[in-house]
Parts: C-alpha cells; structure tokens; sequence
C-alpha cells in the first residue's frame, strides 16, 4: 500500500474565469482590429511598441555578434542532435500504395503542414531550446513556412541568443510580440503576417488558453500546463541525485510538481534531507524551487516494483526518471509518461536541452493520451483510392448493402451506378 512521506498542498486550478475571459477579449480585439490590437496589448503587457514588430537581418546579424563562440558551438550542437532524431521519425513514416483487391489499389501520403507559428516563451526564462524544437522539426517534415516568434526580453527586443537559434534553425520569419496578442496575430494574420496553419510551443496560463480556444481554425500541439517530473526510484539511487533532479524541474516555476516513487523508505528520507540541503546551501533557483517543493513536492514510498509502476501510470508525468538497478525492468512495463529518461545518467536537462528528443510534451496527465511534440505533429497522413471497373464489381454490393442497411439511399445510388454502367457497356 503506497504512502506519502511528503504529500502536496490543494491547489486551485491553473486556469480559472478572469484567464478564460481575458483571452477571449484579446482573441477578438486582434481578429477585428489586427496589428492596432496587437500594438495596445504589446504596450500593456510587454511595454514593447517597436515600429515593426518583424524582426529585421540587420538586428539578426547583431544577435549573433552578441554570442561568443562557444555558445555558438553548443547550440549548434543541440540543433543538430534535434535535426538528426527528427529526420529517424520522418524515414520511418513511409508513402505507400497497395493492390488490397483487384482492381482496387489504396495509397497513404505524409503532407506537410503549410505553415507553422513557433512560440518560444521569454518571461522567467529566455526559452532558447524551445526555438529548436519548434523550429527544426517542422523544418525536417519539410514545412515551407515556419513563423517564429518571442517576446521583448527587458524592453530590449528578442533575448539575443534566442534570436540568434531562431535564425540559424531555420525560421522563415521572426516577429517579436509575445503571449496571447502574439497567437492572435500567427492565426488571424497582420499586416505583413499571413495566417499559418498551425501553432507550437509552450507559455504560461494564458498562452494555453488561447491555444484551447483557437483549436478549430487552427491546429496545436497540444494544451501545456505547467510542467512536472516524477522520479522513480530504489535502493541503488544516489538521493544527491534524485533530489538535485526534483529541483532542477521545480525551477521552472512554482506550480511545477516533482515527485519521487520509490520502494526504499531509506532513500526517500535521504533524499528529504538532500533537497533540505541543497536549498540551504547553493541551489541557484532557490526562491523558485524550494516553494515548488514545499508547496506541490511529493514523495511516495511503495510496497513493490509493480506499485511504483501503477503509481507513476495513474500520474502520467510529463517526465518520468527511472533510477532503480534494472531500468529495463521499467521500461517494458510503463505505459503512461511523455518522456522516460532510464538510468542514473539520464536527466531531463539533456532532452530539455541539447539530446535530440522533443521537450515539447504532455503535461497534466494529458499523457494518458497522447505522446509529445515529434516529426508527425507536422504532416498530415492522408489516404487515397484508385479503382477500376472489375474493382467495383468487388466492392459495389457491399458498400451499396451498408448503405441501405443505413438507410443512406442516395449512397448506395453511388455504389449501383457503376455497376449498371458495366452492364450497359457489356
């Protein structure tokens, strides 16, 4: 029977009335009144009111003279990891046509999405991993038009270095606004902004929302609330290591839920006093962290390596840590999770950051459902069917059958009239 050494405080739900209704007035506003709109709520909420909000070559070029060379290197290294993965899903999702009867032959196209809206978050953080995951994919599953975009970072315009990874992973325009004004404009269009087709990233409460309500007309990734970890975790577990790894994803904010799930009451007190210490001592996002954990910290201890595993399903963490003698064990047997990092070397900073797996992923126990931001978020597989003559001698009557058994008359018209159309010609 599992129980809670640490168990997290109530919270009240992260999207509430004011969020819903404040978003429905900004979505109006800039689908009726376009880039005046956008100018009022970029003055309001980002004191950000530029002459063009399109990003220029010009102030491209200085971002990049702003970054050594280094960081130049790493994010380069970080594109091309991202760069190689996506291009191993896009291989694996094939074109294909078969003869299923004869004279009936059924085909499958991957298309790609024409145009894409990629929002980085720029408050707390300057999100430049974000800009490769949201811009490098859907250039591997050969999107022709990806729209970045991110907002003013201190009143100084798109933070440099994600200027810098927008441009170099292969934006076709970068504009710099932010929150639900910058959604609005990706959707509805502006001047010199024409609608896309889709919208990605990540945001605060109110960019999900405004992705939630501009679901239909456009498609999303999907509905990101904060983020989460869960780590699972047993006797072999080093506790320094579990606790720093709690901490590292309750820096992303104070509504970030960590958990730990092991079988070992040891380790779950030794890494209670590990947390203790690091928040003492020198974690560096202390202030953000450490209420995360007081707050919404978990910690779970099980009776069985099965327990653990219905725990964390039931979760359904965003990302799931397995630090135990046997990850494989665990792997085989988890079902729920948006990302599984397996072993003690395997932390979330590396896929957040540079691995080359999306960090764009389900959050809320939304993975229940469905899996993370990949390759084929951005193509559309369509079907299509070519049939002859001695094909519909196959499929007429039963199509026709169903039709009638439907009660859909006129369909089963559609079926018959090929048939009566042989028998003319014969």
């Amino acid at each position: 029977m599992a129980e809670y050494v640490k168990k997290p405080n109530p919270q009240p739900e992260s999207v509430n009335q004011e969020i819903r209704d404040t978003v429905t007035e900004i979505l109006r506003a800039v689908e009726k009144e376009g880039i005046d709109a956008v100018r009022r709520y970029s003055k309001r909420f980002d004191k950000w009111s530029p002459k063009s909000f399109r990003v220029s070559e010009s102030e491209i070029s200085a971002a990049g003279e702003k970054i050594d060379a280094e960081l130049q290197t790493h994010i380069k290294f970080a594109q091309d990891q991202v760069r190689t993965f996506a291009q191993y899903q896009r291989e694996r999702m094939v074109d294909f046509e078969k003869e299923t009867l004869p004279g009936v032959r059924l085909g499958q196209k991957q298309i790609p999405v024409n145009a894409v809206g990629s929002y980085s978050p720029g408050g707390r953080y300057p999100m430049i991993a974000s800009s490769i995951m949201t811009i490098v994919v859907p250039k591997v599953a050969g999107v022709k038009r990806v729209v970045a975009f991110a907002p003013p970072y201190q009143g100084q315009g798109i933070y440099p270095a994600q200027l810098h990874t927008m441009a170099t992973s292969g934006a076709d325009e970068i504009w710099c606004f932010g929150g639900v004004q910058a959604l609005a404009a990706a959707v509805f269009g502006i001047d010199g902004l024409d609608p896309v087709d889709m919208i990605v990233g990540a945001g605060n409460a109110y960019v999900a929302e405004a992705k939630r309500q501009l679901f239909g007309p456009v498609g999303i990734d999907l509905l990101a609330g904060p983020t989460d970890i869960l780590v699972i975790a047993d006797e072999a577990a080093d506790p320094r290591i579990v606790a720093a790894d709690l901490l590292g994803q309750a820096e992303h904010g104070i509504n970030s839920p960590a958990t730990l799930v092991t079988t070992s009451r040891k380790l779950a007190e030794a890494t209670l006093k590990e947390v203790d210490r690091w928040l003492a001592t020198d974690w560096p996002t202390k202030e953000v962290a450490g209420k995360a954990w007081a707050d919404i910290g978990s910690v779970i201890v099980c009776g069985s390596d099965e327990e653990m595993v219905e725990i964390s399903d039931q979760h359904a963490p965003e990302h799931l840590e397995v630090q135990t003698a046997d990850p494989n064990w665990f792997l085989e047997r988890l079902t729920n999770y948006g990302s599984l990092f397996l072993g003690s070397d395997s932390t979330v900073a590396y896929s957040d950051k540079a691995i080359g797996t999306n960090h764009v992923l389900p959050t809320g126990g939304s993975a229940r459902y469905t899996g993370g931001l990949w390759v084929g978020k951005f193509l559309k597989t369509v079907t299509y069917q070519k049939v002859t003559a001695e094909g519909s001698r196959h499929v007429a009557p039963s199509a026709a059958a169903v039709a009638d058994a439907e009660m859909m008359f006129g369909h089963a018209l559609t079926c018959r009239l090929r048939l009566e159309r042989q028998n003319d010609v014969a």
